[in-house]
């Protein structure tokens, strides 16, 4: 468990310095093709934070396994293809990089207190923000050639990480209480850091 333990802690350590660089231009802009798109959430330090969140608050908050887990997972990943096709139709939201950044502290301190919400509640709150990431992606990919497979890649990863996040934080429901609060809390960090650099 202590080997876990410090894997868990690096690994979030890594991430941080991700902030300055976490979502525009990360990949260079190039934006094709299914392995493209699936190597674009984990090159970038807010998507991939958000996502792995949903996973683990999903398993840390569910009551039981079926269908608790898949709620907010499901939700993420439909409301972030809805966002990207929008992003994609040319479609302008406000405020799309401060709603990522707010996104993060909200899933980090949803993942710090494991609070439990009412199904219907917790797929309106992820996928509010999953529609500012998806259009964000969207934004990206509308001058771009073969955008469809690069999206399919996109949310491929986006299932892979919340699948992630649930089988971490199915390990740790029971067997230690404050590694998730310093996963929870690095989360709030990393969208304070991105919300200060969007405003």
């Amino acid at each position: 468990m202590r080997h876990t333990t410090s894997k868990t802690l690096a690994l979030l350590a890594l991430l941080l310095p991700l902030a300055a660089s976490a979502h525009t231009g990360v990949d260079g802009g190039l934006h094709h093709g299914f392995t493209t798109g699936f190597l674009h959430p984990l090159t970038g330090a807010d998507h991939l934070a958000a996502m792995v969140a949903v996973g683990l608050w999903s398993a840390l908050a569910a009551r039981r396994a079926w269908p608790d887990l898949l709620w907010a997972p499901l939700a993420f990943a439909g409301m972030l293809l809805v966002g990207a096709l929008m992003g994609l139709a040319g479609m302008q939201l406000p405020a799309v990089e401060p709603m990522i950044a707010a996104s993060l502290l909200v899933l980090g301190l949803l993942v710090v207190t494991r609070i439990h919400l009412p199904a219907a509640v917790a797929m309106a709150v992820v996928g509010v923000f999953a529609v500012f990431h998806g259009v964000a992606h969207g934004y990206e990919l509308a001058s771009e050639e073969g955008a469809a497979l690069t999206l399919a890649g996109m949310v491929s990863a986006t299932v892979a990480l919340h699948l992630a996040g649930i089988a971490l934080g199915w390990a740790l429901r029971h067997a230690n209480a404050w590694l998730p609060r310093v996963a929870g809390a690095a989360v709030v960090v990393l969208g304070a850091t991105l919300l200060a650099q969007a405003v």
